[in-house]
């Protein structure tokens, strides 16, 4: 069984976002395309709360794209995005959400980060994400969204680490790149065996 992974293809990270990811919008007619070869579709979804921990609003005299230690770590602090219930957290208008099988919402805890699709950064919770695929008996894994090298990197190398195998379809996601963070992301998906097609 295949499952194709559409990792937070949300407003607030398309042109006009508040996290806008250059070209975030243009993957979308891609990503429906190949909607129709996978078995199971699954699209993942940030769903903040107001005042998360993550937004460097919430942190006096910090600035957007700095990076502060949480407990669990190093933690990049963004712009306010994807709060739940916004506009900015719904899919964009361009994906063909019919096709879902599952929708998985991830940083929802005020405290903790969620790039991954399997777990919060802790990486200890889980997103309940592996079981429903495990359920399904699916194997193999093709990744797309935004962005290549938090959000979408992050699920890889967790699926990977979960006994998956996966692959990342580059030319339907988009990155933020932020001081070489997409050559990063690139080069430890290879180095996890991930499939990365150009």
């Amino acid at each position: 069984m295949k499952a194709l992974i559409v990792i937070d293809p949300q407003n607030d990270f398309c042109p006009g976002g508040a996290l806008a990811v250059a070209g975030g919008d243009e993957i979308m007619p891609r990503i429906n395309a190949m909607m129709a070869d996978f078995d199971l579709v699954v699209l993942t979804q940030d769903w903040h709360p107001a005042g998360h921990s993550s937004f460097a609003s919430s942190h006096s005299g910090s600035d957007p794209f700095t990076v502060t230690e949480m407990p669990y770590g190093p933690q990049v602090l963004w712009p306010d995005h994807c709060i739940q219930g916004s506009d900015g957290a719904l899919f964009h208008p361009a994906l063909n959400t019919d096709r879902a099988d599952a929708i998985i919402r991830k940083g929802m805890n005020p405290a903790v980060d969620s790039y991954s699709a399997f777990f919060e950064n802790d990486k200890v919770t889980a997103t309940g994400l592996a079981g429903f695929l495990n359920g399904r008996g699916c194997t193999d894994l093709t990744m797309v969204g935004l962005a290549t090298d938090y959000c979408v990197a992050w699920s890889a190398l967790d699926g990977a680490a979960q006994g998956f195998k996966v692959d990342v379809i580059l030319p339907a996601c988009r990155a933020i790149d932020l001081e070489g963070s997409l050559d990063a992301a690139l080069g430890e998906m290879r180095g996890a065996g991930i499939g990365l097609s150009e």
